[in-house]
């Protein structure tokens, strides 16, 4: 294909993109007005998949048997691309991360494909994944069978400001529990067995810890229970811990290290500990060069600036579970400005970001690069 005619497709793309804009817009809106969490995105999961059927895809809801996942599939060429749909939001936060943009631009990007996919020969296939903050959907689904078949799987997340190389980190999620005994805390405190304090003395040891933690870590959480009543030991606490590190390896010896910490708490107040895997651990990403070239080449070409370095670096702190997909097929997973400096994704203002000019700017621009790209490796094949 000469320049001129792939050139051509470009400008058809852009087009397709354009004249939904006001529909992919308004879907946005939409999905970050009712923001809906892991495993519970079944408005969001309806909305976007009637937003594909409505451009020619041949939609499937629950797909997998998760209730909302979704795949919508148009074309029979011998060349499948695969594009991601975020919806989830987070607890009490909304659309902090800005998945409702994930979920618009991806839906753009189909639509600008599914009109090329006989000039291109592609079977061009959109998936809704659910539970991306924590539950680890895109997990199940490979568990599941999906993905495998890709020669392409590709989305474009929201940030800050431009970063063309996702290196997100590998990240296991534990719900953690301590079952102590009920106690009048005033009348016959040695009755009973705080499982707030076994909480208390894991957590001391966790920032003890972190001083012999290589940099390139994270440990933290929250506790979600903590007790019931001033004038009673508590007798049952919870929390949410994530660890991070760069690889599924060295993953797993923090989590042996923090996993003492817990212990700790245990041993020092005689609760019992109980540690349950949210979701399979979220694995790093591995880049495909080529696309991630395209990607950039094309971003450039649109009038996107990159971040500088310095940076970037902090952007790519975070994990994903497309990370899992990253590493059974070739994908990428930049991230597109907001422009919301100095606010960073997962606080309110980012939320606040991610509606508005820049965030539409970013919506469109999204959906066309993907296709862009999609377009630039498939001809060098």
């Amino acid at each position: 294909m000469s320049d001129t005619e792939r050139a051509a497709l470009k400008r058809a793309a852009d087009h397709r993109v354009t004249g939904a804009s006001t529909a992919l817009v308004a879907l946005s809106e939409t999905l970050h007005a009712h923001p809906e969490t892991a495993w519970e995105e079944h408005r969001a999961a309806g909305w976007v998949g009637e937003a594909l059927a409505d451009g020619g895809f041949t939609v499937t809801p629950g797909y997998l048997g998760l209730d909302t996942a979704l795949l919508a599939e148009v074309g029979t060429g011998p060349t499948t691309i695969g594009i991601m749909a975020e919806y989830d939001a987070l607890p009490g936060l909304g659309h902090a991360c800005g998945h409702n943009l994930i979920a618009a631009g991806t839906v753009g990007a189909g639509l600008a494909l599914a009109a090329l996919a006989d000039d291109l020969g592609l079977t061009v296939r959109v998936y809704g994944t659910p539970a991306e903050e924590g539950g680890g959907g895109k997990i199940e689904l490979i568990d599941a069978g999906a993905f495998r078949d890709l020669d392409l799987a590709l989305m474009v997340h929201p940030a800050p400001v431009d970063v063309a190389e996702a290196r997100p980190f590998a990240v296991a999620h534990n719900h953690v529990t301590y079952d102590g005994v009920s106690a009048h805390a005033a009348a016959y405190p040695d009755h009973g067995v705080n499982a707030n304090d076994a909480f208390v003395v894991a957590q001391v040891a966790i920032g003890l810890l972190r001083q012999q933690l290589p940099a390139d870590t994270r440990v933290h959480g929250i506790q979600t229970v903590g007790g019931y009543a001033p004038n009673a030991i508590p007798e049952h606490t919870e929390g949410r811990w994530y660890t991070r590190a760069n690889s599924l390896e060295q993953l797993e010896e923090l989590e042996q290290r923090v996993r003492r910490c817990f212990e700790a708490g245990a041993l020092a107040t005689g609760a019992t500990l109980h540690v349950v895997p949210e979701s399979k651990p979220y694995d790093a990403f591995r880049t495909d060069e080529r696309a991630l070239a395209a990607y950039t080449r094309n971003a450039v070409d649109r009038g996107r600036v990159f971040a500088d370095p310095a940076v970037a670096g902090r952007m790519n702190r975070a994990s994903t579970d497309m990370g899992n997909v990253s590493q059974i097929v070739p994908a990428i997973h930049p991230y597109i400005g907001v422009d919301s400096l100095p606010y960073t994704n997962h606080q309110k203002e980012f939320a606040a970001a991610c509606v508005g000019p820049a965030a539409e700017r970013a919506l469109l621009d999204a959906a066309v690069l993907m296709a862009w790209t999609v377009i630039d490796v498939v001809q060098q094949d």
